[in-house]
Order: structure tokens, then sequence, then C-alpha cells
């Protein structure tokens, strides 16, 4: 460092080429490094369990995965009123903390259960339920605190870098499940996972100290109804959008789930070989999930706008239907389900936070929790009975196949309006 005490202009060089190459502002560097952290942790440990997951979800019977669907929409419908009510009695800033702390003691009950009833149905199909539910509100309450920290034309550029600490968390934590589970077994997993969730507790505080919101806005609680998020997707033409997009997504992936599910009970017989390949097929999509995060994400925003972020994986996933319906077979499924997942966290999840940008604070928290948890989870369960209905009558994949391609094109259209109305600022509450 020279005497005047500034950095060199080297190093201030460096650090310029390398905001220029990320594509954010140098002081917005810091913040990004906390949202990344706090997302490599949560995925990091719900990646830990989602093998898990999809094994114990196996246990009970592929022919009943329907009624785990049923079981986590209602269990997600009860979810709804206490989160409402945490939100409007809990300073804003300590709502993520809050729900985590919760989440992080039902884990250590979980772990405890496992390690006494490794084989109970029961509580196999009760875990499927508990983190089919705690995934999409943790990561739902995550990108809350994006949208509160960073305004609309910054989110454009540092959600697809914090979003990028989700996919390396994603990669780490099946890894991890991978090689721990035959010495840690299922219970050991569970107890890393609340470790990891601790962790992104920490890592939330921070982006709430280097965000914009660092203010006393955040101090204060949203007050008013618990099921005011309700109420304002109801009323408003434009998160009734959002609400709609929710829909297609999940009812198109639980098509792929579904079929996905089949195929691997019929292809790997033990519980080990199932968590290895669903750990082996995650691990993949988190790599790609990053590169076009890091490399593809921020620029395709900028340069290209939201619509190409919302419409390009629903396209894909289109023509990934019609290949399944002519071509059913394992390596076909594991292709698609890889573009569809890789696609949804690089491109579709980032684009659709962005969406949250121009409505008011109580929306970010309330109505994005409500189209995240109740209406996902209503559109898993509706088509996963859908999807049931569909094998019986035409007791062909193709079908199905065909149902899932033209959902997908539905997708696809209603993300181009959202990117329009969004385009536009309009929302009837904002």
């Amino acid at each position: 460092m020279p005497e005047s005490g500034r950095p060199s202009a080297a190093a201030g060089s460096t650090g310029t080429t390398l905001t220029r190459w990320l594509a954010i502002e140098p002081h917005e560097g810091p913040a990004v490094v906390a949202g990344f952290g706090l997302f490599f942790a949560l995925f990091a440990g719900y990646y830990m369990l989602r093998p898990v997951r999809e094994t114990l979800g196996i246990a009970g019977g592929v022919e009943h995965l329907q009624w785990l669907f049923t079981a986590t929409f209602v269990a997600t419908l009860l979810a709804l009123p206490a989160f409402g009510w945490v939100a409007g009695r809990v300073p804003r800033r300590l709502i993520l903390p809050a729900v985590y702390g919760f989440f992080t003691l039902n884990l250590a009950g979980f772990a405890f259960a496992l390690a006494r009833a490794p084989d109970a149905v029961w509580l196999a199909r009760g875990f499927y339920v508990w983190l089919s539910v705690f995934n999409l509100v943790a990561v739902s309450l995550a990108w809350s605190v994006l949208v509160d920290c960073f305004d609309r034309a910054q989110a454009q550029r540092v959600f697809g870098l914090a979003a990028a600490g989700a996919s390396v968390g994603g990669l780490v934590g099946p890894l991890m499940a991978v090689g721990l589970v035959g010495s840690f077994g299922h219970p050991g997993l569970l107890a890393l996972a609340a470790v990891a969730l601790c962790a992104a507790i920490a890592m939330a505080a921070q982006v709430r100290r280097l965000g914009r919101r660092a203010d006393g806005a955040a101090a204060r609680p949203l007050g008013g109804n618990p099921l005011a998020g309700v109420r304002d997707v109801v009323r408003s033409p434009y998160l009734g959008g959002i609400a709609l997009f929710m829909i297609l997504l999940a009812s198109v992936s639980t098509f792929l789930y579904v079929e996905q599910a089949r195929l691997v009970e019929q292809h790997f017989p033990t519980r080990a070989a199932q968590t290895r390949i669903f750990g082996s097929m995650d691990a993949v999509v988190q790599v790609l999930s990053v590169l076009l995060q890091v490399f593809v994400t921020g620029r395709v925003a900028q340069r290209l706008g939201l619509g190409v972020l919302l419409v390009a994986v629903p396209l894909l996933v289109m023509c990934g239907f019609l290949w399944l319906a002519v071509a059913p077979g394992f390596a076909v499924l594991a292709i698609v389900m890889i573009v569809r997942r890789a696609g949804e966290y690089g491109l579709i999840r980032p684009g659709r936070e962005m969406l949250y940008g121009v409505v008011s604070d109580d929306a970010k928290y309330r109505a994005k929790n409500f189209n995240d948890t109740a209406v996902y989870r209503g559109a898993d369960a509706v088509s996963g009975w859908l999807k049931a209905g569909l094998d019986a009558l035409g007791q062909h994949v193709a079908l199905a196949m065909l149902a899932g391609a033209t959902l997908a094109a539905a997708w696809a259209a209603c993300g181009a309006w959202l990117a329009g109305r969004h385009r536009d600022g309009a929302s009837s509450i904002t």
C-alpha cells in the first residue's frame, strides 16, 4: 500500500475489474457476499435433507405420493396463519430468526425420533410433509429479506449472484449427504442441517446490516391481519398473476417429480442407492445453476429483460415433455429434470423474486409467502392427483407428458405477461 494509506492503483483496478465482471457496483459487494452466505447455509442444510426426504417418500409407496402432496397442502394451510401472526407482531428484522429458530428445534426432534424408530412409516411420512413445508417457507423468507434490502435496480444486478449461494450450498449439501449417509445415518444428517440453519440466521442479520434497509423501518412489526396476504393476492391482478405462475410451475414440477419417483423405484431398489442417485442428480443441477447465476442471470436481466428469465425455461420444459412423450425412460427423464431444475434455480427463481420489487413492504412478506407456500403446495396436491388420474386412464406415460407440455406452454405465456406488467411498474397495491 502506498504511503498515502490508500489502496494502490493495481488493487483498485483489480476490485473494479472484479465488480465489473460480476456486473455489480463496488459498494454492493459486502451485502452480496452476505446474501450469498445466507443462501449457501440454508441450501447446504436443505440439500442434505432432500435426499433423505425422497428416500422416505418412496418408503411409504410411490402410489401414495399424491396423498403426501395433499397432506403437505393441508399442513401449509395450517402454517400460513401462524406465519402471518408472527409477521404481524415481530419486528421485520426478527421474522427470519424466529421462524428459523423454530425449524431448528423441529429438526432436533426429528433427528431424535429417527434414531429411535428409523423404519417407522408414519415418521417417514411426517418428515416428508414437514420438509416440504419447511422448504417453501424458509426459502421464501430468505428471499423476502433480499427483496427488502435491495431496490428494484439492484435486484437485476445482485439477485443472481446471491442466488448462486443457493446453488453452491445445494452442491455441497447433496455431496455431504452422499458421503456421510453411510456413517452418520439420517439422524446425523438432520443434526448437521440444524447447524447450517443457525448459520443462515447469522448471515441474514449481516444482509440486514449491510443492505439499504439500515434504518428503523425493519424494527417495526408489519401489524394487520395474519391473512392479509391472501386478500392482497385476490385483489391484485399482478399478484394474482404471480400466483398463476406459481400454480403452473408447481404443476409442471409435480408431473416430472412423480415420474422421477416411479422410475427411481424401478431402477434403484435399496434406500442407500436411492439416496445416492437423488444426491448425484442434485449435485449436477447445482453445478449448472451456479454457472447460470454467476455468468448469465444478471446480464440477461439487464440486457434482454426479465421476460427472458421467466419464459426461456418453460419453453425448454415444454420441449422436454414432448421428448418424454415419444421416448420415455430414466435417462431422458433425468436430462429433462436436470434442465428444469437448473433453469428454475438459475433463471426462474431470481426472475420471479424480481417481480416483487414493485409491491408494498407488507406484500413482500405476506402475499409473497402465500404465493410461495399455500398456492404452490395447493397446485402440488391438485396436479399430483391429476397425474395419478392420467396414468390410470391412459396406462401410458405419453398422455401425462402431453398434458405437461400444455401446462408448460401456459407457464411461458404467464411469464411473458408478468414481465410486461413489471416493466410498467403495474401493481394495484404498490
